[in-house]
């Protein structure tokens, strides 16, 4: 297990108190998550070929503006297509790069922030922010799972008793997005290099069944796959947005 412990105590405690009070409605699910291997991605109807998953030339559903702000290098891209711009259902597939094609090997159901999406993220919007981030850093209030990234764990995640009890394994496990945050840092970090009202504690986090406060979240096994999966060998990137501002 992997401990990053340079922050201070004090520190470490602002930055719980600051990340539960930004995040109250940022917990599981069934998995859902389905492969690229033949009939096991979501179908079309009765007579319509499934589109393809694997030899892709560039992430689909992601228009040229957002697909030139995928770095040349990322080798793992997360792809988060929400149903609408005031929607907070969404849905994540990772893309991995075989040469110079990319292969779809998971998607799972998700959900994003609760009032949608939003291409000017300000901290309390309920909104999540549009983009391509990087995927730095992971952490949670459980044990490292097999994180390839590094992986703090600590019980300063944990999400207030006094939640709703649905919302108490949010932060079980979190990926962060590197949205407003310090790279190189524990996901609860409260440095926001942008300021404060461009809001932060934008992460990949467990599902409780509905919207969040910007984060992304998905089932316990998802999460556990990615933190598994995602390889800062491969410069792993997000890319995220409504459906209409995804593929602009």
């Amino acid at each position: 297990m992997r401990i990053w412990g340079r922050a201070h105590t004090a520190r470490t405690a602002l930055a719980a108190a600051a990340c539960l009070t930004l995040l109250t409605s940022c917990g599981s699910s069934a998995d859902g998550s389905s492969s690229s291997g033949p009939g096991s991605d979501n179908k079309k109807a009765a007579g319509n070929a499934a589109p393809p998953t694997t030899d892709l030339k560039r992430i689909p559903e992601v228009g040229d503006r957002l697909q030139r702000q995928i770095p040349d290098n990322a080798r793992q891209v997360v792809a988060v297509q929400g149903a609408g711009k005031d929607s907070a259902d969404a849905t994540v597939a990772l893309y991995t790069k075989d040469g110079a094609t990319w292969d779809r090997t998971r998607s799972w159901p998700a959900h994003n922030g609760k009032k949608g999406w939003t291409t000017d993220h300000r901290e309390g919007d309920k909104r999540s922010p549009v983009g391509v981030f990087t995927l730095s850093d992971a952490g949670g209030v459980l044990a490292d799972p097999g994180a390839k990234l590094p992986y703090t764990q600590s019980s300063a995640f944990q999400a207030s008793r006094s939640w709703p009890k649905s919302h108490w394994h949010d932060f079980d496990l979190v990926v962060a997005i590197d949205y407003n945050r310090a790279k190189g840092t524990s996901p609860n970090d409260p440095t926001r290099p942008q300021g404060q009202s461009k809001g932060g504690y934008i992460w990949l986090h467990m599902d409780h069944g509905s919207g969040t406060s910007g984060c992304v979240s998905v089932s316990k096994q998802a999460m556990t796959y990615l933190l598994r999966t995602l390889d800062p060998k491969q410069h792993p990137v997000i890319v995220m947005g409504d459906k209409a501002n995804l593929g602009a």
